[in-house]
């Protein structure tokens, strides 16, 4: 009993605040996934099923999509400016970072797409590496916005229902099956732009 008390207690409490400060609380929402692009130490999977327990399913999905998507883009045009200059060229000689940047170029949509999905995959690493690299701008965007949309949908789906996520499992099939769509949509996208392109 007490704790369905300290339960109803505490989203009345989160519905207040939000009512008081409605610019406040949303602007933090998409500040600290924005952060998070930066500060690898800052766990977006937090944030976003804490978002959505607090604004819903939507909101608090669009809120950690938009901050996440908008960091890790100006990262990746901070790095990619920043490569320019010769001060950046010992990272090329590292064999890791070489080889990944190899790959990704190589690969370009899939692999960046697929790591973007993965929910505890530091994202602040992969905006760097593909920044050094020589990948299409609007590839990496796509890949970004529609890896993001997926792992962040689906931290957001079992940040606004826990419970209902655990006793139906589904959902995570759904979930799945979502992800698998996303990119195959994304390779035809990438195949397409690559014969316009050529």
């Amino acid at each position: 009993m007490s704790d369905v008390v300290t339960q109803d207690s505490l989203n009345e409490f989160m519905k207040q605040l939000i009512g008081s400060y409605p610019f406040l609380t949303r602007a933090v929402a998409i500040f600290l996934p924005f952060l998070e692009a930066f500060l690898p130490i800052l766990p977006v999977t937090v944030l976003a099923t804490v978002n959505a327990a607090i604004f819903g399913l939507w909101e608090g999905f669009l809120y950690s999509w938009v901050g996440s998507v908008l960091g890790s883009y100006l990262l990746f045009m901070f790095v990619r400016f920043l490569g320019r200059f010769r001060f950046l060229a010992f990272l090329h000689k590292r064999p890791r970072i070489e080889s990944s940047l190899k790959w990704i170029e190589k690969q370009g949509f899939g692999p960046l797409f697929i790591m973007y999905c993965i929910p505890f995959v530091p994202s602040s690493l992969i905006n760097v590496v593909a920044g050094l690299s020589s990948i299409n701008n609007f590839y990496f965007l796509l890949a970004l916005a529609l890896g993001k949309s997926v792992m962040l949908l689906t931290m957001s789906y079992i940040g606004s229902d826990l419970m209902s996520f655990i006793e139906h499992p589904l959902k995570l099939v759904i979930v799945v099956l979502a992800t698998v769509l996303v990119w195959i949509i994304g390779k035809k996208l990438e195949k397409r732009m690559h014969q316009h392109d050529e």
